[in-house]
């Protein structure tokens, strides 16, 4: 179990978790669960690296987050304008780097706008959706500390 944030107590694993808290535990293999408020996914790794495929990777899910949230932004955008957001599609795709440290050298996203956006309005759906929460926590990264703490046990 990690160290409660903030001063918040550790919460049971079957309980709801407060917002600002996730999560991640091992299932089996390469399998994880994440719990997120009441939310629970799963991630893992391809057969051809060694997982079950029950799942995105988690560098999938990271290059998700982005897009989704770009997505929602944009969303908020056309209900705030009057615009039936049926057809708002967000693709993503992203790029691995080839040395060391592993990492993502470019996500590219596409904003593919529904039929009932005028395209005079485009660029400003894009400046919208450019300034979602986790595209601007790319562009100012937060810190980021990975502390150790002994297992509870077995279970």
């Amino acid at each position: 179990m990690t160290e409660p944030v903030q001063g918040t107590p550790p919460v049971d694993s079957d309980a709801v978790l407060p917002p600002g808290r996730i999560r991640i535990e091992h299932l089996s293999g390469d399998r994880y669960e994440i719990v997120v408020r009441g939310h629970r996914l799963v991630v893992d790794q391809p057969v051809e690296a060694g997982g079950q495929d029950a799942g995105p990777t988690p560098t999938e899910l990271f290059a998700a987050s982005l897009a989704s949230c770009v997505a929602f932004y944009a969303g908020r955008y056309l209900a705030r304008h009057g615009v039936d957001p049926k057809g708002l599609r967000v693709d993503a795709g992203f790029t691995m780097a080839t040395d060391r440290p592993a990492r993502v050298t470019e996500v590219t996203l596409t904003v593919k706008a529904p039929e009932g956006l005028a395209p005079a309005r485009y660029d400003a759906l894009l400046a919208v959706a450019s300034h979602c929460t986790v595209h601007n926590t790319l562009h100012q990264p937060p810190a980021v500390r990975i502390e150790m703490t002994p297992s509870d046990g077995p279970e």
